[in-house]
Parts: C-alpha cells; sequence; structure tokens
C-alpha cells in the first residue's frame, strides 16, 4: 500500500460529510423528549447500545402474544422538509405504526425509530424525535431507542427519511380478527384527521407538480393554507381502541392506510361474510374532493388511494354499538355506524362494498 503524500491533508471522517459531534449534539437535544415517552417498565435511558424493556411486567398474561410492526412515514416527509416543519412528521410516525399493533388488540409497549439524513442538523433532527416522543405519549407507549445515520453523498443536506418499529403485547385468548366476526355485525368508522400519512405522491402530484400550488396558498376549502392542511398529523387511535375492548365487546379492527377502506378492511373479512359499507353515513374532508376536482381523480381511484375520511374501522357485535359510540365519543373521536356484515353470496364480488354517494 503506497503511503499518503507528504503535501495531502488526510482524509477524515468528517471530510466524507459524516460529523460525529453534530451527531453527539443531536441526542443530548432529544434526550428532553424521550424522556416524556415512557413506561415504567423502561429500564435505564438513552444512550446505551439496545433500548431494555422489563418483561417481567407480562407475566400477568396467561399466554402473552409479542405483536411487532414497522412502518414510515413515505413522501410526507418531503413536505415537512419543505417547509421546515419538524416537529409534526413523528407522530405520523408513530400513527402508521401503532394502529398496525392495535388492529389484532395489542396493547403498544415500546417504539424505536430510525432516522437517515444526508446531513445532522441537531436542532432539526431533535424537533423529529420530538415529534415521536409526543405521539408514544398519545398512544400510550415507549420510545426506547433509536439511530441517526448521517448519509452524505446519498441524500441532500436537507433530505431526510423516517422509520420505525413497535412492539405490542395481547393475551393469546384474546386476538382479534376475522374469526371473530358473524353475520350482523356492525361496522363502526371513526373520522380520520385528513389524509394521515397516505396517498402523498398523488397528492403532490396533483396539487403541486400539475396545479403548481404553492403549500404557503391559502385554499378557501381548507379554511388555512394548503400546507398547514397537508401536514396535519395523523390520528393515533391505539388508546381509543384498548379503551373500546375494555368497554364492551369488539370482534375486529381494521387500519385504513394506503389502498384505502375498502382493500384495508377486506383483510379482516372471513371467507363467507362480506362488509357492505354506506358513504352516505358520512362526509368526506374537503382536502379530498379537492384533490379529486383539481386532478380529475375519478372517485375509484381516490377510494383506493387515500382514507377518505376514516382512519379506523372497528366491527362489533349489533349489542355493543351504543356503547362503543358513547365510548368514543367520551374519548373525542368521532365515530358512526358506517355498514353491516352480512353473509357473501354469488352478487357480492369480493370482500367489501362500498355503496351510495357521499353526503353532501
Amino acid at each position: 500500500m503506497s503511503e499518503p503524500s507528504s503535501g495531502a491533508a488526510g482524509s477524515t471522517y468528517a471530510s466524507a460529510g459524516v460529523d460525529i459531534e453534530a451527531g453527539d449534539r443531536a441526542v443530548e437535544l432529544m434526550k428532553e423528549w424521550v424522556k416524556k415517552a415512557t413506561r415504567p417498565e423502561v429500564v435505564g435511558g438513552l444512550g446505551g447500545f439496545s433500548g431494555l424493556f422489563d418483561a417481567s411486567a407480562l407475566k400477568r398474561y396467561e399466554r402473552p402474544l409479542l405483536a411487532s410492526a414497522t412502518d414510515g412515514v413515505g413522501t410526507k416527509v418531503d413536505l415537512a422538509r419543505r417547509m421546515g416543519v419538524y416537529d409534526t412528521i413523528g407522530r405520523d410516525l408513530v400513527g402508521m405504526v401503532v394502529d398496525d399493533l392495535v388492529v389484532c388488540g395489542a396493547e403498544p409497549l415500546f417504539m424505536t425509530d430510525y432516522i437517515c439524513v444526508g446531513k445532522v442538523y441537531p436542532e432539526r433532527v431533535a424537533a423529529i424525535v420530538k415529534g415521536i416522543a409526543e405521539g408514544c405519549v398519545l398512544a400510550g407507549c415507549a420510545l426506547v431507542g433509536g439511530e441517526t445515520a448521517e448519509h452524505p453523498g446519498l441524500l441532500g443536506a436537507d433530505e431526510f427519511d423516517v422509520a420505525g418499529a413497535g412492539t405490542g403485547v395481547v393475551e393469546a385468548d384474546r386476538v382479534l380478527g376475522a374469526d371473530r366476526i358473524r353475520t350482523g355485525d356492525a361496522v363502526i368508522a371513526m373520522a380520520s384527521s385528513g389524509l394521515h400519512s397516505n396517498g402523498y405522491s398523488l397528492v403532490r402530484h396533483v396539487l403541486l407538480e400539475r396545479a403548481g400550488w404553492s403549500l404557503d396558498r391559502e385554499v378557501p376549502e381548507l379554511g388555512r393554507a394548503l400546507g398547514e392542511e397537508l401536514l396535519e398529523p395523523t390520528r393515533i387511535y391505539s388508546l381509543d381502541c384498548l379503551a373500546l375492548t375494555r368497554t364492551t365487546e369488539v370482534h375486529a379492527f381494521s387500519h385504513i392506510t394506503g389502498g384505502g377502506l375498502a382493500n384495508n378492511l377486506a383483510r379482516v373479512i372471513p371467507d363467507g361474510l362480506h362488509a357492505v359499507v354506506d358513504r352516505s353515513t358520512w362526509t368526506p374532508d374537503p382536502v379530498f374532493g379537492l384533490v379529486g376536482k383539481v386532478g380529475s381523480v375519478e372517485r375509484a381511484e381516490l377510494e383506493k388511494t387515500l382514507n377518505m375520511g376514516v382512519g379506523m374501522i372497528a366491527v362489533v357485535p349489533e349489542e355493543s354499538v351504543d356503547v362503543a359510540l358513547a365510548t368514543l365519543a367520551d374519548r373525542g373521536v368521532d365515530a358512526w355506524v358506517s355498514g353491516e356484515i352480512v353473509e357473501r353470496t354469488a352478487g357480492h364480488a369480493g370482500a367489501v362494498s362500498v355503496i351510495g354517494d357521499y353526503a353532501s
């Protein structure tokens, strides 16, 4: 191996674009937020090589099943970057993960995150973690650790992405799902807080690229600037869903994410049964109609891409409806009966039918 020339400065990690000191400062800045997102079972603090969670807490279960989920936020992170708003995107991340966990009835226990950046700006990374920590508090789970990676040359200095993984627990004989659903069950819809974190490739294409709208454009239909609407954080339903399982009988949940209501609800409908959902039971938020109108996007395309105003579905016995709706109302969740479960016949195509027109 040849020796470096005497006149040339030696290469360093910093000269390659990685700033270890900035990473250390980011960790210091985020510590105060991570401390807020904890549970009694968490052992130790931030800074170790792994997060520790006291599993002896699971002894109260007869047969505890661990549930795991992982997800990201998708191209919504680009809007956060453009607007310079970094402290909400973490709530989107938590919502995408924990609300997948709760579908089977699992209580979210803890999360870890992964933040990949082109260049570490400590305050920016800390703001992202702040949002994640706040989301964990809303979900009732702990943030036990994570990783920030600096990838110069692969990402631009202002570019970043986030992902996370979560773990939950559910009693084996209380797992929710398709095997519990029966004819006559009611389909209860829970309102979304807007677009959540799905379909942003379509939304960005329609509103920003084709229409050329700016993020600071005031949109009368929305009652605020376009960017504010698009960055509205994902609603986190995990504690609301767990409250339902404590107050009344629940047969299944369905988290309405990419693929829309019909495709996600179909994942929990058993063979031989069919869910009929009536559009006339709700009015989608204006942002959904706006995307359709501005982009000339057909309703079928909107519905298979966006949540159309429904972020979570609960399938409950008919006799549980009143208690379920009262429980959700007490928790500030707008919810309504949107359909029912019927026997599947030759006239039913697939597991879910969405009928009627949206209420005006």
